[in-house]
């Protein structure tokens, strides 16, 4: 019971606190996610993404000023680089839909380092109450993306194939949705599994307490009188004989 107490205390406290991240909601695309995992007593989310397609600029320090770049274009680079900070990087794009050309090459307009191009699948941080419910969550993906683009602000890849990795990044992205669509409808389909689970696991021991309880009454209504007065139970009411019987 304590367990369960401090389980809830902490979803309260999770889900009442202001949300940190860059943009302060939830993705659009896992809101239904979300909301179920939020709803069951089971689980509560910490963070989330629907998946992304981000520019990251490791930062203006190893930038070397090119022979061929006065100081003023030099400043406004890394005014643009230093726009945006998180994890010691700039973030110069980021998007969770579909990416175009331009917006790479905008960004790459804007570095003044070791650039990266990167997409992320959706991912779900989620607490939850006893390991047995985890399971049903442990889920991983190798559906990623990282390239470097730039180094100490020079464009290391062609037009062509910024353009072809554009292209790859959109599949990716496309997939990535109907994963979400498929993971909610297993996530349904399993919870709901578990909740006729028990409440079948809840009638069987309630058919099965219901039965003794009538033997003893026959046997000896006295002793049956006594023992329904008494609020200390034994091992076979608490369920420990049940659950032996509801895997045979």
């Amino acid at each position: 019971m304590e367990v369960e107490n401090t389980f809830k205390q902490w979803k309260k406290q999770c889900l009442n606190k202001i949300d940190f991240s860059k943009k302060g909601s939830v993705d659009e695309d896992i809101t239904n996610i979300v909301s179920v995992l939020n709803d069951s007593e089971k689980y509560f989310t910490t963070s989330s993404c629907s998946g992304r397609i981000i520019v990251i600029d490791g930062g203006c320090n190893s930038y070397t000023q090119s022979p061929n770049m006065d100081v003023a274009t030099l400043k406004s680079k890394v005014s643009d680089c230093l726009d945006v900070q998180k994890q010691n990087c700039s973030w110069l794009f980021v998007t969770h839909q579909k990416c175009q050309k331009t917006d790479l090459v905008t960004a790459l307009e804007r570095s003044c380092g070791d650039v990266i191009f990167k997409f992320e699948p959706f991912i779900l941080h989620v607490q939850c109450r006893q390991l047995g419910d985890a399971q049903l969550l442990a889920v991983r993906s190798t559906h990623c993306l990282e390239v470097p683009l730039s180094r100490k602000g020079q464009v290391l890849v062609s037009s062509d194939y910024i353009e072809f990795l554009v292209e790859v990044a959109n599949q990716k992205m496309i997939e990535n949705l109907r994963r979400i669509e498929r993971f909610f409808e297993c996530l349904q389909s399993a919870m709901h599994h578990e909740d006729l689970h028990c409440t079948s696991s809840e009638a069987v021991k309630e058919k099965s307490v219901y039965k003794r309880r009538r033997k003893r009454t026959q046997d000896s209504p006295v002793e049956a009188c006594q023992s329904s007065n008494d609020a200390t139970l034994s091992d076979e009411d608490n369920g420990l004989q049940n659950g032996m019987d509801l895997f045979t």
